[in-house]
C-alpha cells in the first residue's frame, strides 16, 4: 500500500501541467455551487429577518376572535385591557408595541396630485412612543421626519410614494369604518417617507398617530394588537407559550403568535421556493460533478498505454486500479482545497457588499423580502459537500474508465491511442 500511495504521488509530482489543469477544473465546477449556494441561503435568511424587523415582529398578541376574522380586520374584536399587558411585558425587560390595523379608502386631490382619485389603503396606526422599541424604522428615513403623538399626519413607503406621485407635505383623506360600524373622514398630511429592506413595506406602508386613530375610530384605548420584540436567538416558541400561560391558559380571549405562525402564507411559499432552489443548487452539483467527471476521464484515458506498460511489468490489476485512484482523489483534494478557498474569495464581497439588483426588483415581485441588494451568506455545511463531492466524484471518475482499460488485454492497451 505504501508503494501505491508513493507511485500515486510521485504521478501528480511528474505530470505538472495536467495536475494543475484538472484541479482548476475542480476548483472552478466546486467554487460556482458555494457561489450559488451562498445567493440562495442568503436571500432566504435576509427575507425572513426582513419579515420580522418590519412586519410581524418576533410575534404578536391579538384578540382570538380577531384571528379567526383577520381577513376583514374588525375593529370590534380588539384587545381590550392592552395597557395592563403592556406594563407586565415591560416589567419583564420585553420591547412591546400596540398598534390597529384597518383598511381605508384614500382619497387623493388634483390640488397636490394633478387629479382627483382614491385607492383602498393598509392604515397601521402606531404609538410613536415605543414603536421604534419593536419595529427598526429608526434609520430608514429618507424624506421629512417622523411622527408626533397626536397629529393628523402619515409617513408612507418610498415605492408607494413614487406610484402615487406624493411629496412631503400633501394632505389626503383616509375614508375608514370605525368601531361600531360608522364611517369616518380623516385628513391627514404625508410628513415622511420611509426606505426599508423590505419591499413589501416600500409598497404599501402608511402609518399614522394611534391616538388619531383612537380617537376618530372611537377604539376607546383598545388596540388590534401588541408587537414583541426578542432577540435574534431567543426561544420564540418557549417564549410565546410562557406569555399565553400567563395571559390566557384557554385562549379563550387572546393568542400569543409567533412570527411564522403570522406569516404562514409567506413560509408556505418559501418552502415551495426551497424545493425549487434545492433544484437549482442540484443542477449546478450535477455541472460542476459532469466537468470534474469530463476532465478526469480525459486524463485517465490519455494514459491507457501507460497502464498496460505497468501492467506488462508485472504489476497486479488492483494494485494498479488503487493507484490511478488514489491519484485522482489527490487530484481532488487538491482542487477541492482550491475551490473551497476560492469560493471563500468570492463568498466575502459577496456576503459583505452584495449584487445589487434593483434595477429588476423595483417592478417585479420575487417573493422574497429584499429590496435590491442580494446577499450571499455562510453556510459551513457547503464547503464540506463541497470538499467531499471534489474528493469522491474524482476518485469516481477515475474509477470507471480505469477498470474499462483493465478489461483490455496488454497489447491493446500498449496498441491504444
Amino acid at each position: 500500500m505504501k508503494f501505491i500511495l508513493q507511485l500515486a504521488l510521485k504521478n501528480l509530482t511528474r505530470y505538472k501541467r495536467r495536475t494543475i489543469i484538472t484541479a482548476v477544473a475542480i476548483a472552478v465546477g466546486l467554487s460556482m455551487y458555494i457561489m450559488v449556494d451562498s445567493m440562495l441561503a442568503g436571500v432566504e435568511s435576509e427575507s425572513m429577518r426582513n419579515l420580522r424587523w418590519y412586519e410581524t415582529a418576533s410575534m404578536r398578541i391579538v384578540n382570538s376572535e380577531y384571528w379567526e376574522q383577520r381577513s376583514t380586520m374588525p375593529l370590534d374584536k380588539s384587545i381590550q385591557n392592552s395597557g395592563q399587558i403592556l406594563s407586565d411585558l415591560r416589567a419583564e425587560g420585553i420591547g412591546a408595541t400596540p398598534r390597529i390595523q384597518t383598511t381605508a379608502d384614500m382619497i387623493l386631490y388634483s390640488e397636490d396630485f394633478g387629479e382627483d382619485g382614491s385607492m383602498p389603503v393598509l392604515v397601521t396606526a402606531v404609538d410613536t412612543q415605543t414603536d421604534f422599541d419593536v419595529f427598526r424604522f429608526v434609520d430608514t428615513l429618507v424624506e421629512g421626519r417622523f411622527l408626533n403623538p397626536g397629529e393628523n399626519a402619515a409617513v408612507i413607503g418610498s415605492w408607494f410614494a413614487e406610484d402615487i406621485g406624493a411629496k412631503i407635505g400633501y394632505w389626503v383623506t383616509l375614508l375608514a369604518r370605525g368601531n361600531g360600524g360608522f364611517y369616518e373622514a380623516i385628513d391627514v398630511q404625508i410628513v415622511g417617507i420611509v426606505n426599508c429592506p423590505n419591499p413589501n413595506v416600500n409598497r404599501t406602508l402608511l402609518m399614522v398617530p394611534i391616538d388619531v386613530i383612537d380617537e376618530h375610530l372611537a377604539m376607546d384605548s383598545t388596540v388590534t394588537e401588541i408587537a414583541i420584540a426578542l432577540p435574534e436567538r431567543a426561544d420564540i416558541e418557549k417564549t410565546a407559550a410562557r406569555i399565553q400561560e400567563k395571559l390566557d391558559p384557554e385562549k379563550e380571549h387572546i393568542l400569543v403568535l409567533g412570527w411564522k405562525e403570522l406569516a404562514k402564507d409567506y413560509i408556505g411559499i418559501a418552502e415551495a421556493k426551497r424545493g425549487g432552489t434545492s433544484l437549482i443548487l442540484f443542477l449546478v452539483f450535477i455541472i460542476a460533478a459532469v466537468g470534474i467527471s469530463n476532465t478526469m476521464l480525459m486524463a485517465i484515458y490519455e494514459r491507457v498505454r501507460e497502464l498496460g506498460m505497468m501492467r506488462a511489468m508485472g504489476m497486479k490489476d488492483r494494485a494498479i486500479s488503487l493507484a490511478f485512484i488514489f491519484e485522482a482523489g489527490g487530484i481532488g483534494l487538491i482542487g477541492s482545497l482550491f475551490g473551497i478557498a476560492l469560493g471563500i474569495v468570492i463568498n466575502i464581497p459577496l456576503v459583505y457588499f452584495g449584487i445589487d439588483l434593483g434595477f429588476m426588483l423595483r417592478d417585479m415581485d420575487m417573493g422574497y423580502r429584499i429590496q435590491s441588494v442580494m446577499r450571499g451568506a455562510w453556510k459551513a455545511n457547503t464547503y464540506f459537500i463541497a470538499f467531499a463531492a471534489g474528493v469522491v466524484l474524482s476518485m469516481l471518475a477515475a474509477w470507471i474508465p480505469t477498470r474499462r482499460a483493465l478489461k483490455m488485454t496488454i497489447p491493446e492497451c500498449l496498441r491504444y491511442r
